[in-house]
């Protein structure tokens, strides 16, 4: 199982390397945080467990997507709105999430109203911490323990107190510590943002999905010349 960010964990898995000198066997976390999200856990290069599962429905909340939730939620709200089993799934895809929550689907737009004091939107933005965070703590163990968390595409390569609230969700039990000024600094670059007391890195790497796809058909022509 890849997910549906497959190429985007594969080229962050292989530049987080960089970040690794001298660890035969790195564990990585890769957290694809977009209007689309996932997390996925990485071994030597491969991938043995990601958020994600049949559709990107599964998972953690997203943007507009209600992530992982009672199976059972499908039908109970298809008998009491009278919807369609389409019309549901359209809902958990498109309407649900940070928009079903608050009704931005804009995770700045959110992270504006909790500074409001909007209570919906710190419910959205708490719930999708959270999850980020659980995920996180759930593949630690999946790997037995980790060597570098990343943090990738549009919020999690943009801002960085999405960044800094999922680490204080998971930095005592990790042995996490990040840089503050560093990880506000860090808008869309690459970046080690954890400090060197740290137990694990942490690092900010943008996704580059094109550049994967290029390597990986490079490498299929090199293999189909050599037959």
């Amino acid at each position: 199982r890849y997910g549906a960010h497959g190429t985007s964990h594969k080229y962050l898995s292989e530049e987080g390397l960089k970040f690794l000198p001298g660890v035969e066997h790195p564990r990585i976390i890769s957290c694809h945080i977009g209007s689309g999200a996932s997390i996925t856990a990485i071994k030597d290069g491969k991938c043995v467990a990601t958020s994600m599962g049949l559709t990107p429905l599964g998972g953690i909340m997203m943007c507009t997507r209600t992530g992982d939730m009672d199976p059972s939620v499908f039908n109970y709200v298809a008998t009491v709105t009278g919807k369609t089993a389409e019309e549901v799934y359209q809902m958990f895809n498109k309407k649900s999430g940070f928009l079903g929550i608050c009704g931005y689907s804009d995770s700045r737009d959110v992270l504006a109203g909790a500074d409001r004091g909007d209570e919906k939107c710190i419910l959205a933005n708490k719930l999708f911490i959270r999850r980020i965070a659980d995920f996180i703590g759930q593949y630690f163990v999946r790997l037995g323990g980790c060597d570098l968390i990343i943090f990738s595409a549009g919020i999690g390569e943009n801002e960085p107190r999405t960044r800094r609230e999922v680490i204080n969700q998971v930095k005592e039990a990790l042995g996490i510590k990040i840089d503050d000024k560093i990880n506000d600094s860090i808008h869309g670059k690459e970046a080690l943002i954890s400090t060197p007391e740290s137990k694990v890195k942490v690092a900010v790497i943008p996704t580059n999905e094109e550049v994967m796809i290029a390597r990986d058909a490079y490498d299929m022509c090199i293999k189909e010349t050599q037959y």
